[in-house]
C-alpha cells in the first residue's frame, strides 16, 4: 500500500501570525488522509550529509546559527524561523529520503510525504518562498548517488515555479525537471527558454485564469517527453495552490484536475519504472481546497499502491 511519512515535529515550525504557510495546513492534510488505509510511518530526521547533497556546509551552519531561542527570525520577506524550524525541515528532508529508500527497496510502489516547511524554492545557499531546504532535489540526489539510479524525473505542479529545484538540479544531467506554474507570478522564473545545460528542464508557464483544460494541454506533451526519457523513479513536488480558491495565485484548477494529473503521472510510472513514485507536499493555502485536493492526490496514489 502507499506509505505516508509525516511527523508531529513539522508542526513546531511556527510562522508569524497571519502567514499563509501555517501549522493548520499540515493539520488539515492529516485529517483529510485519516480515513485512508496507508502504511503510516514517522519521518526520520535527516543527517547533515543528506542536506549537503544539495546545500553547502556554510549555508547549513548559517541556518543553525539563525534559529531563535524564542519568537521568530526573518530570513527574507516571506521566510521565517522559529525555535522548531530546523528540526521540522530536517524531518521533511528525512521523510522524502526515507520514502525514496522504501520505494526503491520494493516496500511499496509509491509514497507521500506530508511534512512542512515546503522545499521547492530553496536555492543552493538561499532560503526563500517559505522554504529552507530543497527537499525533493535532495531526494533526487539520494536516488542517483546513493542508490545508483541513472535517470530520475522530478515533476512539480505547484502554482509557483520550482526555482530552487531548478537551481539545485541545473547541472544534473541525470535528472529531468518539469514544472507547471502560473506566470507571471512569484518568484518570476520559469520561462520556456530556461532549459538547463543538458536540455533537461521543461518549464510549462500558464496564464492567470487558465483552467484544467489548459493544464492538460501543457502536461500531455510534457509527459510524453518524460516517457521517452524512461525515468527509473518519479518524484513529485505536490503543491495544491493552483486550485481556484487559493489566495496566493489565480489559476482555476479544481480537485478533479489534481486527480487527473496524479493518475496521468501514475500511468507514466507504471509504464516506465514499475510504478515507483514519491510525492512530497509543497504549497496550498486555502485550507478546504488543500485538504480536498491532497486527499484526491493520495487516493489516486493509494489506488496504484
Amino acid at each position: 500500500m502507499t506509505i505516508l511519512y509525516t511527523h508531529s515535529d513539522c508542526s513546531d515550525h511556527v510562522e508569524t501570525p497571519g502567514h499563509p504557510e501555517r501549522v493548520a495546513r499540515l493539520q488539515v492534510v492529516q485529517r483529510a488522509l485519516a480515513g485512508l488505509t496507508l502504511d503510516r510511518r514517522d519521518a526520520p530526521l535527516a543527517a547533515d550529509a543528506e542536506v549537503l547533497r544539495c546545500h553547502p556546509q556554510a549555508y547549513l551552519d548559517r541556518l543553525r546559527a539563525a534559529i531563535p531561542a524564542m519568537g521568530h527570525a526573518m530570513l527574507d520577506g516571506d521566510t521565517y524561523l522559529s525555535p522548531g524550524s530546523l528540526t521540522a525541515a530536517l524531518r521533511a528532508v528525512g521523510g522524502v529520503c526515507a520514502a525514496v529508500d522504501a520505494v526503491l527497496a520494493g516496500q511499496a510502489r509509491n509514497a507521500f510525504v506530508a511534512c512542512r516547511p515546503p522545499g521547492h524554492h530553496a536555492e543552493t545557499a538561499r532560503a526563500m518562498g517559505f522554504c529552507l531546504f530543497g527537499t525533493v532535489a535532495i531526494a533526487a540526489k539520494r536516488a542517483l548517488d546513493h542508490h545508483g539510479l541513472q535517470r530520475v524525473a522530478v515533476l512539480d505542479f505547484d502554482v509557483h515555479h520550482g526555482n530552487g529545484t531548478q537551481d539545485l538540479l541545473w547541472d544534473e544531467a541525470r535528472a529531468l525537471f518539469v514544472s507547471s506554474h502560473q506566470m507571471p507570478l512569484y518568484p518570476g522564473s520559469g520561462a520556456t527558454n530556461e532549459r538547463g545545460p543538458h536540455d533537461q528542464i521543461i518549464n510549462l508557464p500558464l496564464r492567470a485564469g487558465s483552467n484544467g483544460d489548459a493544464m492538460r494541454d501543457a502536461w500531455k506533451p510534457a509527459l510524453d517527453r518524460v516517457a521517452a526519457y524512461q525515468p527509473q523513479l518519479i518524484l513529485i513536488s505536490a503543491g495544491f495552490d493552483a486550485h481556484a480558491d487559493d489566495p496566493l495565485a489565480q489559476l482555476d484548477w479544481q480537485v478533479e484536475d489534481f486527480r487527473w494529473l496524479t493518475a496521468a503521472i501514475c500511468d507514466l510510472a507504471d509504464s516506465t519504472c514499475d510504478g515507483r513514485v514519491v510525492s512530497a507536499l509543497e504549497g496550498g493555502y486555502d485550507l478546504p481546497a488543500l485538504a480536498a485536493s491532497c486527499a484526491a492526490h493520495v487516493e489516486e496514489l493509494q489506488r496504484r499502491g
